[in-house]
């Protein structure tokens, strides 16, 4: 069975955490595979087509699988490969705007020579005849938080999350929370819906020699931090974060407020945030967009992470962090407390005061600061890339033996 794997995500100007999964995803696949099975990578039509530079920043050994790198062995990514490996990205022939405006009507080409066509993110193809299209749908924010997004951006996710819900043989979600979504503002029958966690990145997991020497080049504090990992943009609530520095109290005075992530929409400047907040000089700080690598040490070394988001699909950030034994303080969206389970400290949505009391609390307690590190190794421990690529290849397989459609999506409403 050869799968077509839709990685114009990784293209994008701003990749966010569906460039992760996309990238993580499909190198799980190809190591995963099963003797002549295969993965086969497709995005837009590009003047520079140039993809080793964008997919090397979003993580290693997916970057090398994607354009071309050895396989385990030596093997080149060819169709005969004895342990497949990912063919591509093969070219469609449309830009992604050309792209998104036919595939928004239901026409316009798709991956051919595929038993399965999965879309990481809903700018997904018409389903052909003979072909089965699997689609992942990350939340429900376009239906439950639509304000957080552009009017464009909430029009063109709801448009495109009902044309998911009639077209696609699967959909699959990360957590329970955005299924029960689903099944309310798209009505997507339950024995379509799949849920299939996300993993942790090896690399953002390896804290390798030259740590120290990262932490001073990042100007890492080092008597330990806050950290927020976060795309800047309203659903994140940062400012939630920035404005409960100001209630800390006792140890937790000495943490310095720390942010990594990439500008997002919304003209949010978390800079020009925190001085409107009148955040002394020195108590926050943003690093902007980091490598793995130094992700990695980032987290190593943080004290606390804190997730103020006002709306989530999964939360990625929460498992790497509690991979790295980091106690989590989470609002309490349904997919964070999921995520989060046992190990997260849940506190409200939009409540700078309950962030500042549970920080204060995990600050000033070494024994609860250590209990909450054990319970977030033990709660990383069921979140895993290879995992989530061996239950995408049975679903694969389950679409392919019995398509949920009899016909191809003809682009009618």
């Amino acid at each position: 069975m050869r799968v077509g794997f839709l990685v114009e995500q990784l293209f994008a100007p701003v990749p966010g955490g569906t460039g992760r999964y996309t990238a993580e995803l499909v190198a799980a696949l190809a190591r995963t595979a099963a003797p002549g099975d295969g993965v086969t990578s497709w995005c837009a039509l590009r003047p520079e087509h140039r993809p080793t530079a964008r997919l090397t920043r979003l993580g290693g050994a997916a970057a090398s699988r994607l354009t071309g790198g050895r396989l385990p062995g030596g093997q080149a990514p060819t169709a005969d490969a004895a342990i497949p490996g990912v063919l591509g990205p093969l070219r469609l022939p449309a830009g992604r705007r050309a792209l998104a405006a036919a595939w928004a009507r239901g026409v316009g080409p798709a991956p051919t020579g595929v038993d399965v066509v999965h879309a990481p993110t809903l700018l997904l193809p018409p389903r052909r005849k003979g072909t089965a299209l699997v689609v992942t749908i990350h939340d429900a924010v376009p239906w439950t938080h639509p304000r957080t997004l552009t009017p464009h951006g909430a029009r063109w996710h709801q448009e495109m999350g009902e044309r998911a819900a009639r077209t696609a043989d699967a959909i699959v979600v990360p957590t329970l929370a955005v299924a029960e979504d689903l099944r309310s503002f798209l009505r997507v029958p339950e024995e379509r819906l799949h849920v299939v966690g996300e993993g942790i990145a090896e690399a953002v997991l390896r804290v390798g020699p030259d740590a120290d020497a990262r932490a001073r080049r990042l100007g890492l504090p080092p008597s330990g931090y806050l950290l927020t990992l976060a795309t800047l943009e309203p659903r994140k609530g940062l400012e939630v974060a920035l404005a409960a520095l100001g209630m800390l109290t006792g140890p937790a005075v000495q943490l310095p407020l720390l942010h990594v992530g990439q500008p997002g929409w919304g003209g949010l400047d978390i800079d020009v945030e925190a001085k409107k907040l009148g955040v002394p000089i020195g108590r926050f700080r943003s690093l902007g967009r980091i490598d793995d690598a130094d992700l990695a040490v980032v987290l190593s070394r943080a004290t606390i992470l804190v997730v103020p988001s006002r709306s989530e699909g999964f939360g990625l950030p929460v498992v790497e962090a509690m991979a790295h034994g980091v106690p989590v303080v989470v609002s309490d969206v349904p997919a964070l407390v999921e995520v989060a389970g046992p190990a997260g400290t849940v506190v409200p949505v939009d409540d700078p005061q309950a962030i500042a009391a549970a920080v204060i609390r995990i600050a000033g307690d070494a024994a609860l600061r250590a209990r909450l590190s054990r319970l977030g190794h033990e709660r990383a421990q069921h979140f895993s890339w290879i995992e989530a690529a061996r239950a995408c290849w049975a679903l694969y397989r389950r679409v392919n033996g019995s398509p949920a459609m009899s016909v191809a999506d003809d682009g009618r409403a």
